[in-house]
C-alpha cells in the first residue's frame, strides 16, 4: 500500500478557494495511486475566527487558565477544520474520516501546550485507508496515556505530518503551504531568491533554527530518523516544490556538488552581553539565568572576556541578573543573527574569508561570529541586517 501523508497550513484551508485547491492535491494523489492521511492546521491566522490564537483570545481571565484546559481549547481550531475539509472531500464523492490526534494513535508526554510525541499508534488508520478512505487528522494535538488532550507547540502540524509518515512509512509527507518551497534568503529582503529544488535534512533544520519559518525543525527531525522524504509545495500549484531528503540521497544525485551555500536567513532580535572575564562567576551567572528561562546564544568564553547574546525581550531580566553579581556589562540592543547554511561548507577553505570580505564591503560590522558543521552565524546590528543578507546572497551568487 503505497502511502501519501499531505499537510494543509492555515491560510491552505482558510478560504474555501484555498480548500478546493487542497483537495485538488487529495484527489490527484488518489488518482496516482496513493492510500491518502490529511493533516490539517487550524483555519487561518490571528483575527480569523477559528484561528488558534483567536480562540486563545476568548478567555477572559487567562492567568487563570490551567495548561492542561488551554490545550482542550486551543485543539478546538483543528477540529473545526478537520470537519470542514473532510465535508468538502464526502462532497466531491469521497469516503472520508475524520480522527483527532488522539484517535490516530499520537501518545504524548503531559508537558501541556508543548508535548512530545512518545509514539504512535497507526492501527486504526492503516484500517480505514485499507478500506480505501482519506483519513482527515486534526494537526497539533495528541493525548497522554490517560486520555488528556495535548498540544505539540509551535509548528505542532508539521510535526503531526511527519511522525505519521514516520509510523505508516509513507512514501513522502508533502507539506503544502502559501508559498512555492524553500528558498535561498527571504524575497522580502532579496528580490533574486530563488527556489531550491532539493535540500538535505540537515540543512532544512539549520534554515529553520535561524530563522526561516517554512516547516519546523522538529518535523525534519522526526522524518530524518527513517529517511522518508519531505516536498514542501504550494497550495496553488502542481508544482512539486522542494524536496528535503537524505545527504546521501543528495550526494546520489549531485545537489551537493553543485553548491557549497544553500541559503542565507536571518532571525532578530537580540541583545549581546559582553564583560571581561577576569575574575568573573560565569558558571553562576550561566546557572541563574537558566533557572530564570532566558536561552543564551552566541557563547563566547575565555580568560578575558566573556559575551553571548539573549532574545531581546529578555535582555532587561538578563541585564539584572549580571549586575546581580556586581558585574557590570556592555549592553549592546538591538541585534540580528546571520546564518550561512550549506551541507557543502565544511572543510573548505575560503567560506569565512569571502563573508567578511562580503559584509565588510557593505560597511557591516560583526560583533561577534560562531559556525558549525553546516552553519556560520554572524552577529551584526539590526539596522545592518538586510543589507548583511543581500550581500551574502550575492557573495555565494545563490540567485544565479
Amino acid at each position: 500500500m503505497r502511502i501519501l501523508v499531505q499537510k494543509f497550513g492555515g491560510t491552505s484551508v482558510a478560504s474555501r478557494e484555498s480548500r478546493l485547491a487542497a483537495a485538488g492535491h487529495v484527489e490527484r494523489a488518489l488518482s496516482d495511486g496513493y492510500r491518502v492521511v490529511v493533516v490539517v492546521s487550524a483555519m487561518g491566522r490571528k483575527g480569523d475566527p477559528y484561528a488558534t490564537d483567536t480562540l486563545l483570545g476568548t478567555v477572559d481571565e487567562a492567568d487563570a487558565v490551567a495548561k492542561r484546559d488551554l490545550d482542550i481549547l486551543m485543539s478546538c481550531g483543528e477540529t473545526i477544520s478537520a470537519v470542514v475539509f473532510a465535508s468538502l472531500l464526502r462532497a466531491r464523492g469521497h469516503e472520508v474520516a475524520v480522527l483527532t490526534g488522539g484517535q490516530a494513535g499520537i501518545i504524548t508526554n503531559n508537558q501541556y501546550g508543548d508535548a512530545r510525541i512518545l509514539e504512535v499508534r497507526p492501527d486504526r488508520i492503516l484500517e480505514l485507508l485499507e478500506r480505501g478512505a482519506v483519513v482527515v487528522v486534526t494537526g497539533f494535538q495528541g493525548v497522554t496515556l490517560d486520555g488528556d488532550v495535548t498540544t505539540l507547540g509551535r509548528g505542532g502540524s508539521d510535526t503531526t505530518a511527519t511522525a505519521l509518515g514516520v509510523a505508516l512509512g509513507a512514501e513522502y509527507v508533502d507539506i503544502f503551504t502559501d508559498v512555492d518551497g524553500i528558498m535561498t534568503a527571504d524575497p522580502r529582503i532579496v528580490e533574486d531568491a530563488r527556489r531550491l529544488r532539493r535540500v538535505t535534512y540537515t540543512e532544512i533544520c539549520n534554515l529553520a533554527y535561524q530563522g526561516a519559518k517554512v516547516i519546523h525543525p522538529r518535523a525534519v527531525e522526526i522524518a530524518m530518523q527513517k529517511n522518508v522524504p519531505i516536498r514542501v509545495r504550494s497550495t496553488h500549484s502542481q508544482d512539486e516544490g522542494t524536496l528535503v531528503t537524505s545527504a546521501t540521497t543528495a550526494l546520489e544525485s549531485g545537489a551537493l556538488r553543485e553548491r557549497f551555500v544553500t541559503g542565507v536567513t536571518q532571525a532578530h532580535p537580540f541583545t549581546q552581553l559582553v564583560m571581561d572575564g577576569s575574575g568573573l562567576p560565569y558558571g553562576r551567572i550561566f546557572e541563574e539565568t537558566a533557572r530564570r528561562g532566558i536561552s543564551l546564544d552566541f557563547i563566547y568564553v575565555s580568560p578575558d572576556r566573556i559575551a553571548y547574546t539573549v532574545p531581546g525581550r529578555d535582555a532587561s531580566l538578563a541585564v539584572d541578573i549580571v549586575r546581580s553579581h556586581g558585574v557590570e556589562p556592555r549592553v549592546v540592543p538591538d541585534c540580528a543573527r546571520v546564518a550561512v547554511v550549506g551541507a557543502g561548507i565544511a572543510g573548505v577553505p575560503g567560506i569565512m574569508a569571502k563573508i567578511t570580505g562580503a559584509l565588510a564591503s557593505e560597511g557591516v560590522e560583526i560583533l561577534q561570529s560562531a559556525d558549525s558543521h553546516t552553519t556560520i552565524w554572524c552577529l551584526v546590528h539590526l539596522s545592518d541586517m538586510e543589507r548583511a543578507v543581500r550581500a551574502l546572497h550575492n557573495a555565494f551568487e545563490l540567485g544565479q
